[in-house]
């Protein structure tokens, strides 16, 4: 009898999320806040938001910002349950970053990259995507919306 035989497998099944994220910065550095909507795909395989928010981030940079999104997006997925996340932005920095291709040179980031790698490792899977702008609307909305109220 081998030693796995007798273990039951608590394989969760998969959940499947999509992440638009977004940061901003009001003199960069100056007032800044991030943004991020979660989705997933019901039985028909059309797109439900599953829920939204923003954060002040203080003074700081917009990319600070934006990595400050990308946090809160992820652990917003995560108490949704979602194991496979598509993360998509407007920033292609912090893109390139997350996917390696690019070093992290500022301390700042380099703190907030790390705090996005170790979530990462909680996901099954992770996929992130460089949008445009305004693929990205309402994310940047919400970013803009929690500045509005702390300019």
């Amino acid at each position: 009898m081998s030693l796995l035989e007798g273990i039951k497998s608590e394989t969760k099944p998969h959940k499947k999320g999509l992440l638009y994220t977004d940061g901003g910065s009001r003199g960069n550095p100056g007032i800044s806040g991030c943004g991020y909507v979660l989705y997933t795909k019901d039985e028909d395989g059309k797109l439900l938001e599953l829920d939204r928010g923003g954060l002040f981030t203080g003074e700081a940079t917009n990319n600070v910002a934006e990595y400050h999104g990308l946090i809160e997006g992820m652990k917003l997925a995560l108490s949704h349950e979602i194991t496979d996340l598509w993360v998509r932005m407007d920033s292609n920095l912090i893109i390139e970053q997350m996917s390696g291709n690019w070093k992290i040179k500022h301390p700042d980031m380099k703190t907030l990259f790390l705090k996005a790698k170790a979530l990462e490792e909680d996901f099954v899977s992770v996929d992130y995507q460089h949008v445009r702008r305004e693929k990205n609307t309402i994310a940047d909305s919400l970013a803009n919306e929690v500045m509005d109220r702390h300019g």
